[in-house]
């Protein structure tokens, strides 16, 4: 995707953290996006941020990735508005931390759902429409995709398993000049738990994540990196 200009993209969990952080940097490259998120009000007030660059525009899908029909209905509304889609970024997902002693079968469930299934039903829904433009879908995995650690059984194994899945979905769709990327970020500034911001400024930066996006998007055709592993320079 050499000229980025009003190509289109649908950002999962694109409320915040890393999928916000994506895709205010996807709508300043002049890229139509639209971003999906569990409740209305959290849509709408990203949406509204997003389209202050007066580049590229945004809307909004109140969508559950854990949904097929949410999914379809996510893709649907791209395609209605624009007339197509270049780039899917499967990025909602959540954690659960604790001993597998604590771990419950509905938080099991919920991870693996969101984190494994919910992608697999997000590229299902994209696919055609991928398809006929040739287009790039990139997951968001994490480094805990490949170092496990106490206290994330649940997390682990469906961030394991999306790094397997997506690389096997990437053999599997480069017949039909679709590229497929997994990003594997280590620890974000996401203040899930409610960290300040300058106890956050030695992780990874959402905008840096955007920013990693954007240069995969510009990188030439011929060239795939199909995994990336990323994380801070000079963590605590």
């Amino acid at each position: 995707m050499e000229n980025l200009r009003n190509k289109t993209a649908l950002v999962t969990g694109g409320t915040k953290g890393i999928g916000y952080g994506i895709a205010e940097a996807l709508v300043h490259e002049n890229i139509n996006v639209a971003i999906t998120g569990r409740t209305k009000a959290a849509v709408d007030e990203a949406v509204t941020n997003l389209n202050k660059s007066g580049k590229g525009e945004a809307i909004g899908v109140v969508a559950d990735v854990r949904n097929a029909d949410s999914q379809q209905q996510a893709v649907a509304a791209v395609v209605k508005k624009w007339g197509k889609l270049d780039l899917l970024i499967a990025n909602a997902g959540l954690g659960y931390f604790g001993s597998i002693e604590d771990l419950t079968i509905e938080q099991w469930n919920e991870t693996i759902d969101t984190n494994l299934t919910g992608v697999f039903l997000s590229i299902k829904a994209s696919l055609e429409e991928l398809k006929k433009t040739k287009g790039y879908i990139i997951t968001m995995a994490s480094l805990a995709g490949t170092n496990f650690f106490a206290g994330a059984s649940a997390y682990n194994a469906s961030k394991f398993g999306l790094v397997g899945f997506t690389q096997a979905v990437m053999l599997d769709v480069r017949k039909h000049g679709i590229k497929v990327t997994t990003i594997m970020p280590g620890s974000v500034a996401t203040n899930f738990s409610g960290i300040t911001a300058q106890d956050d400024a030695w992780k990874i930066q959402p905008e840096d994540m955007g920013q990693m996006v954007i240069d995969l998007l510009k990188m030439h055709p011929r060239t795939l990196p199909s995994k990336i592993e990323v994380r801070p320079s000079m963590p605590k």
